[in-house]
């Protein structure tokens, strides 16, 4: 690790660093440099702990001390460590960084639906969600209660642009996910390898009809906000699930869905 001090805009090692705030430039800026960017401490300390490719890190003087336990572990890792002042720092990436860290983490390489999904019992499918911050959540809420991964549709939003990450509290580096390029054909391939697809829909019956604890390998099919799940989705599912909600409500927030039935998918504890 090498650590320096920053105190032009301009310093061409901040070339990863600048135009955060713009998704457009970030999504070509990150595919074509094989980046994604990590913000906050929790971010970086468990991007640290998974072993994620820590490349450098851009950090306020005020929040130096703090982390300095973490930084120590990039020793070994060649990261650079760039240090400037919080008014520097927030010109650098566009927007008020009240976290006051950032880091440039190398993306993980994509993998094989057979690779990802392994020995998992769990898998959360998510079709269509295009909001960073919901699928962050969603990337949280598989981390939390026992998805062993996570299945992409191709238009769903990139589970390593920042505010996904970010809100996943580093967890989009943690779960193994995989990015299908044929749609709704995955469904069918999971199908083949043992899985039971159950889709949340508000057109469902009762969450509880069916005891998905005790379903040996089980995917849960989610969608879009507002749209929700394709017919081509809908159609390939075992169980079309709702959860009961008090009148008047359409539905509940996706990730909050999501949760929900992960949780009542927990296979039973032993031991």
């Amino acid at each position: 690790m090498t650590r320096s001090t920053v105190d032009d805009v301009e310093d061409p090692r901040l070339a990863d660093y600048r135009h955060l705030n713009d998704a457009d430039l970030r999504r070509a800026h990150d595919e074509a440099a094989g980046v994604c960017i990590g913000e906050g401490e929790i971010v970086l300390r468990t991007a640290v702990e998974v072993g994620a490719d820590v490349r450098s890190v851009l950090v306020s003087e005020k929040r130096l001390d703090a982390l300095g336990d973490v930084l120590a572990r990039l020793d070994d890792r060649h990261a650079d460590v760039l240090v400037a002042p919080q008014d520097l720092l927030e010109q650098i990436v566009g927007f008020r960084l009240h976290r006051g860290v950032v880091a440039v983490i190398g993306r993980p390489r994509p993998r094989s639906l057979d690779e990802v999904v392994g020995d998992a019992d769990r898998v959360l499918v998510v079709e269509g969600v295009n909001d960073h911050e919901n699928l962050g959540a969603l990337l949280r809420n598989a981390a939390g209660l026992g998805a062993g991964a996570v299945v992409a549709d191709p238009t769903t939003a990139d589970p390593l642009y920042r505010r996904a990450i970010r809100v996943s509290m580093g967890n989009a580096l943690r779960v193994p996910w995989h990015r299908a390029t044929a749609w709704p054909a995955t469904l069918d391939e999971l199908v083949g390898l043992g899985f039971v697809l159950a889709a949340l829909t508000p057109s469902g019956t009762d969450l509880s009809a069916v005891d998905l604890a005790e379903i040996d390998r089980l995917a849960l099919l989610v969608g879009a906000e507002g749209p929700g799940l394709s017919d081509g989705a809908l159609t390939r599912a075992d169980h079309r699930l709702a959860i009961p909600m008090a009148a008047g409500v359409d539905s509940l927030n996706v990730a909050t869905a999501a949760a929900i039935a992960l949780h009542a998918a927990r296979p039973p504890q032993t031991g």
